[in-house]
């Protein structure tokens, strides 16, 4: 598979909007380290295989655990996740499905202020834009050259 266009290249005036998301959602009050696990599971959702070596290199560089990430896809069969994290990564698996139940909101609703969930949904919508950018417009060389902390 060859890649289709250098959509980062000839979609900068595009890609603006998604840069200015990521500098408001680092400042927001949603911790970065919460952010990146949410990042990955979309990704493995989505099977994003360049924002999933980004983001897995991001994670252990700002300490995250490796065993956490290694079982990330599984993360409701583990003891490894705090019940704020469980609420958050059930809401992305949820809204990337576009399909929020009632149960999820309500969990989600014990763990994070209004405001906390607003940022919390734009994360996930916003890595759900960056994997279909990847995705539809692949770049397979680019898997693995990404280096941590690479795009700040």
């Amino acid at each position: 598979m060859e890649q289709r266009i250098n959509f980062q290249e000839k979609g900068q005036g595009a890609l603006k909007t998604l840069f200015h998301t990521g500098a408001y959602l680092k400042k927001s009050l949603i911790d970065e380290k919460l952010i990146t696990l949410v990042d990955m599971r979309v990704s493995q959702i989505n099977g994003c295989a360049y924002c999933l070596d980004m983001h897995s290199k991001d994670a252990l560089a700002h300490g995250e655990d490796a065993q956490r990430l290694f079982t990330l896809n599984a993360w409701r069969e583990t003891p490894f996740f705090t019940d704020r994290e469980r609420a958050a990564l059930a809401w992305a698996e949820a809204v990337t499905a576009a399909h929020v139940p009632d149960d999820v909101y309500a969990r989600v609703k014990e763990q994070f202020t209004d405001e906390e969930l607003v940022d919390l949904t734009l994360a996930v919508s916003t890595i759900n834009t960056w994997n279909r950018f990847n995705i539809a417009f692949t770049n397979p060389a680019a898997v693995g050259t990404y280096r941590a902390g690479q795009f700040g």
